[in-house]
């Protein structure tokens, strides 16, 4: 039987003591800070609870002035029947009208995005999506709590060590018995929901991706390239994801 990671991330959540608050804020489309979702997804890489019910939570929200410019962060959590999920949201601007606007979702990489690891473009993402969206004025950042594509912090360093022996990405993640990509998209797609979104311009070189979202019942007008320039210590693992995980990414 094939081990997934949720079952330990998700008992660590539950464990946190982070304080957890609601709020009655008047949401657009919602008069609540609840969503109750009993979609239920169809890909094996999409977690739902046992039931199907789901429960979506915003935490907090603040301002949150950055070098791109002043946005709104928000706390969520995705409440399943067996842990809690938690993602960090940046919102600009007005979100309503047209065209839809864009959206990135982007996995926790600690090791990226805090560390400026080479090893990935996970940072140059993260901040060329920014930069998108500060540019137009609008725009989503959905910061999903998915280290090493839903493996774990830990994990995702057992798989570096793999590496370094010769393994490319999907090999290390298989050879630790965990399936090459274990991101769930639910909790994005509520979150989409929350803010009134039924259509989105989504960041993204990931075409499953795209297919995750639409599952969630957000309709993905385009797909917005998300490319930034490799380096000598990041082309094995961007190869890694065009020719294994059908990642669109041209110049390789």
């Amino acid at each position: 039987m094939r081990c997934t990671a949720y079952g330990r991330t998700r008992i660590l959540a539950s464990d946190a003591t982070t304080p957890s608050f609601t709020s009655s804020v008047t949401r657009r489309l919602s008069t609540r800070s609840h969503y109750n979702s009993r979609n239920t997804l169809k890909n094996s890489h999409d977690k739902t609870a046992a039931d199907g019910a789901f429960r979506l939570e915003k935490v907090a929200e603040a301002a949150f002035p950055t070098r791109w410019g002043e946005f709104r962060i928000y706390g969520f959590a995705g409440h399943y029947s067996d842990g809690i999920e938690e993602a960090v949201v940046l919102e600009m601007g007005d979100l309503a009208g047209q065209p839809a606007p864009l959206v990135r979702i982007h996995s926790q990489c600690l090791t990226g995005d805090v560390f400026h690891s080479l090893r990935c473009d996970c940072r140059a993402q993260l901040e060329l999506s920014l930069s998108r969206i500060a540019e137009e004025g609008r725009g989503l950042l959905i910061y999903e709590h998915q280290e090493g594509r839903g493996i774990g912090l830990l994990n995702k360093l057992r798989a570096y060590q793999l590496q370094d022996a010769g393994a490319d990405t999907v090999e290390a993640n298989e050879r630790l018995g965990f399936e090459s990509d274990l991101r769930s998209y639910e909790l994005p797609g509520a979150i989409l929901r929350y803010f009134g979104l039924n259509q989105v311009r989504l960041l993204s070189n990931n075409p499953e991706k795209v297919q995750a979202v639409e599952r969630a019942g957000v309709q993905v007008v385009e797909r917005v390239p998300c490319l930034v320039d490799p380096v000598a210590s990041s082309e094995a693992y961007l190869r890694t994801k065009k020719d294994k995980m059908g990642h669109l990414i041209d110049g390789l």
